[in-house]
């Protein structure tokens, strides 16, 4: 059995070329950032984007992680000084030892302790991967109040259990001891993430101090970011692979591919590490590469998970590898997302579009479809319909993005005949559908586009976007998805 990953354990693995340590003085380094959602994707991009700013610049920037709920990570990690390893694996494998966390605590136990960390003076930036449910907002765009979370706060703010309570909260405190207001940065894959979070953070603020509010839309910056790196779930094989590697047991490593991207929009008020030095861009555009990548890479992701789900596929590797999935995600790309959308001038959309389908390639990353398939009612609504809606409206075809989505139709269908949990915010509405579970395509199509949440009245009403649809999902059920190039030049 293997030393445990600690401090005191790194001389251990100095001469280990595959693995890099911290280069800065962890010890005396401060923390400067709290993070609300130190799960992996955290852990995989933004802590060692952090870690690599102190690497090379120094500075006060160590991470709290806030947990929500869950007492695993700080359990974990504590055992480990809150050290643990990033597994690049891409065509060379490397990895990499992160101390950027520098601890870890769990707010639904350790609420004050939280709060007395984001209303510290040294505590410079909080950021946020929640996804969007922990935004805690209305369909319109505005905080629901009626949220159980959100309900909670609002009678207790000083026991806050949403992220939205926390940061008004720690704001309040802030500004009641003349302290600096903190940055709030959203890293969450969600479109206008920082606007988003603006407006319920400034709703909830509103609530009971509009003084408050008014100091937070004065003081508080919240920049719209873009994030990008495919971060598969870490398994026990992804343990006992990287424990072996590094000749020291890591019970809460994280795997990545070697493709990493943050973009940040400029506007920024106050201190942040030197994370332009490692890679982070820094744009007044940060719309145009956030398209790219949901139009692009998460489009062609939630695609392969249900047109490859239905196929018995497991990976992405697995179904991007096989070749008529290969050419229908290609000409899906070149036909009919590329041209959807204006991409950011820093950007060669036809590059981007080759880049992302070579990841999806990348046999040492196991993706799999099952995680890429949850929340499917969200997802859609930002990967696909509004591609969908803009090539619509532009008269552009429409024809294999009706595939994609019919896909994701018959993949709730199927779930639901075979009694299959569905990992999704509308699994309990699905199962109280009766008409998806019909056998006339016509009637499965209009339950679905009769989702007022999901689609709105453009595409609901659009006739000849439900005939794609029902023709895609006959296509799905009377053919072999595998064939799914063939079943393309069917439908044409």
């Amino acid at each position: 059995m293997n030393l445990l990953l600690k401090q005191l354990n790194l001389s251990k693995i100095a001469n280990n070329q595959k693995v890099s340590t911290p280069k800065y003085d962890r010890e005396n380094t401060d923390i400067g950032i709290v993070h609300l959602g130190p799960g992996a994707f955290h852990r995989a991009h933004q802590a060692v984007y952090t870690e690599n700013a102190m690497n090379l610049s120094g500075g006060h920037w160590g991470i709290c992680g806030v947990s929500l709920r869950s007492a695993t990570a700080r359990d974990i990690l504590a055992e480990q000084d809150n050290l643990y390893t990033l597994a690049i694996l891409d065509k060379k494998v490397s990895y990499q030892v992160i101390g950027a966390i520098k601890q870890v605590l769990v707010a639904s136990e350790q609420s004050d302790d939280v709060l007395a960390r984001m209303s510290a003076a040294s505590t410079k930036l909080v950021t946020l991967t929640i996804t969007e449910k922990g935004y805690c907002l209305a369909s319109d765009g505005s905080l629901d109040l009626n949220h159980p979370d959100i309900k909670h706060d609002l009678e207790k703010p000083t026991t806050p259990i949403s992220a939205i309570g926390f940061i008004v909260e720690a704001l309040k405190q802030r500004k009641l001891n003349h302290i600096k207001a903190f940055n709030v940065l959203s890293c969450d894959n969600v479109s206008s993430n920082g606007d988003k979070l603006r407006r319920a953070v400034v709703d909830y603020a509103g609530q009971f101090d509009s003084k408050l509010q008014t100091w937070i839309n004065n003081h508080v910056a919240f920049p719209n970011a873009m994030v990008d790196s495919i971060t598969p779930k870490t398994e026990s094989y992804t343990i006992e692979a990287v424990s072996k590697a590094m000749g020291l047991q890591d019970n809460w490593p994280i795997q990545r591919e070697e493709f990493s991207q943050w973009v940040i929009d400029n506007k920024w008020q106050g201190e942040r590490p030197d994370w332009e030095k490692v890679g982070v861009i820094f744009t007044d555009d940060v719309a145009g590469f956030e398209q790219a990548k949901l139009r692009l890479l998460n489009c062609l992701h939630s695609t392969l998970a249900y047109a490859g789900s239905l196929a018995g596929f497991e990976t992405i590797f697995d179904v991007a590898s096989d070749e008529e999935f290969y050419q229908f995600i290609t000409k899906l790309a070149a036909e009919e997302i590329i041209g959807s959308f204006t991409p950011p001038k820093e950007l060669d959309v036809k590059i981007y579009s080759n880049d992302i389908i070579q990841r999806f390639l990348n046999p040492n990353i196991r993706h799999l479809l099952a995680q890429i398939a949850f929340d499917g009612s969200q997802k859609v609504q930002m990967r696909i319909l509004p591609i969908i809606a803009d090539n619509l409206a532009l008269g552009r075809p429409t024809q294999l993005l009706s595939l994609s989505l019919a896909c994701w139709f018959e993949f709730i269908c199927t779930a639901l005949k075979a009694g299959k949990e569905i990992v999704d915010p509308m699994a309990s509405n699905f199962a109280t559908m009766p008409k998806l579970l019909s056998d006339n395509v016509l009637e499965v199509v209009e339950a679905f586009l009769n989702i007022d949440s999901i689609f709105g009245p453009a595409l609901k009403n659009n006739h000849s976007l439900k005939a794609q649809l029902a023709r895609s999902l006959t296509a799905i059920r009377l053919g072999d998805i595998k064939q799914i190039s063939q079943m393309v030049k069917a439908l044409s």
